[in-house]
């Protein structure tokens, strides 16, 4: 009987589709790296554990419940991998939950969301120009998803990243945070260009990015930029689709795994 396992922990979404193309494919993916662990899912978001168990019937456990689960099954030494963003509020929250049920096995290790270290930012700026480099008269706009928590200045430093590399027309911007689709939309005026792409920097195209980034509403991304006269394209791909984003979280897991004592 296994009794090890990788908990790999997810916000959530409740678009069907996104989470076949991201989060299925992320667990997919660590489970074949790691076939001598058993695989187990928790969503952080009780709003969208609602909505899924309500509309579809479907039970997704919270970190908790996953781990309840997973001491029942004989599990004794436990990898938390994460598939957030940063080091924001929803990973200090799965961090405290995993604390709280520790005691329920002998080893627990935690793994590093996407945006941890240097080398992670080195990275994802270079998958990032690879995949939705911009083409001449025109730029690329990354809409992250932002928060009150401090960590959210990684996004300015990834926009300053960008420019830094020599590809002064990707901009970084947030919902929730800094910076603003304000700050973005002056900065791109002060651009020549006449086209802007739009891309959701989240690991799900959920709600955000058919929303906020590419929805009809007046106050989208996609309509203020429109408002402002410019050309715009949507890429409605959440970064989970991307195989080196899958590959970081592999690694990050990989890290977790060599702390585990024998």
């Amino acid at each position: 009987m296994m009794e090890r396992a990788i908990l790999v922990v997810s916000f959530g979404t409740s678009y069907p589709e996104t989470r076949r193309k991201t989060i299925d494919q992320i667990e997919q993916d660590i489970q074949a790296a790691y076939p001598e662990y058993r695989v187990y899912r928790a969503w952080t978001s009780k709003i969208i554990r609602k909505k899924l168990r309500e509309r579809d019937g479907i039970e997704i456990p919270d970190v908790s419940g996953a781990m309840a689960q997973m001491a029942a099954d004989g599990i004794r030494d436990v990898i938390l991998q994460p598939t957030h963003m940063i080091n924001g509020f929803e990973n200090d929250a799965m961090m405290e939950e995993a604390a709280a049920c520790s005691s329920l096995f002998r080893q627990v290790e935690i793994g590093a969301p996407l945006l941890t270290s240097e080398e992670d930012n080195c990275r994802i700026v270079r998958m990032i120009v690879k995949e939705m480099h911009p083409e001449e008269g025109e730029c690329l706009v990354l809409m992250g998803h932002g928060t009150e928590h401090e960590a959210n200045s990684v996004y300015a430093a990834l926009d300053d990243q960008f420019k830094d590399s020599g590809y002064p027309n990707v901009f970084m911007g947030t919902v929730e945070g800094y910076p603003t689709l304000e700050s973005v939309l002056r900065r791109v005026r002060q651009t020549s260009v006449k086209k802007v792409v739009l891309a959701p920097f989240m690991i799900v195209a959920g709600d955000h990015a058919m929303n906020d980034l590419a929805g009809d509403r007046t106050d989208s991304w996609r309509k203020s930029f429109e408002k402002e006269g410019y050309e715009v394209r949507c890429i409605l791909k959440g970064l989970g689709e991307y195989e080196e984003i899958r590959r970081i979280f592999i690694e990050h897991t990989k890290a977790a795994i060599r702390r585990l004592k024998d």
